[in-house]
């Protein structure tokens, strides 16, 4: 999950250098999605790990 949230971020940022506005923001939206899911996921096994 983490891999796709720095694959739209890099997607986002070469976007943004070349001038595609539209679709760096998309990128960047998108990105943002899945870092918060990955850490919605990762507090979630944090918790259920420590349970026994």
């Amino acid at each position: 999950m983490l891999s796709y949230t720095v694959l739209f971020l890099v997607i986002a940022i070469i976007a943004g250098a070349l001038g595609f506005g539209g679709i760096a923001g998309t990128a960047a939206l998108i990105a943002k999605v899945f870092f918060i899911v990955f850490l919605i996921l990762f507090i979630a096994s944090l918790l259920r790990g420590r349970r026994s």
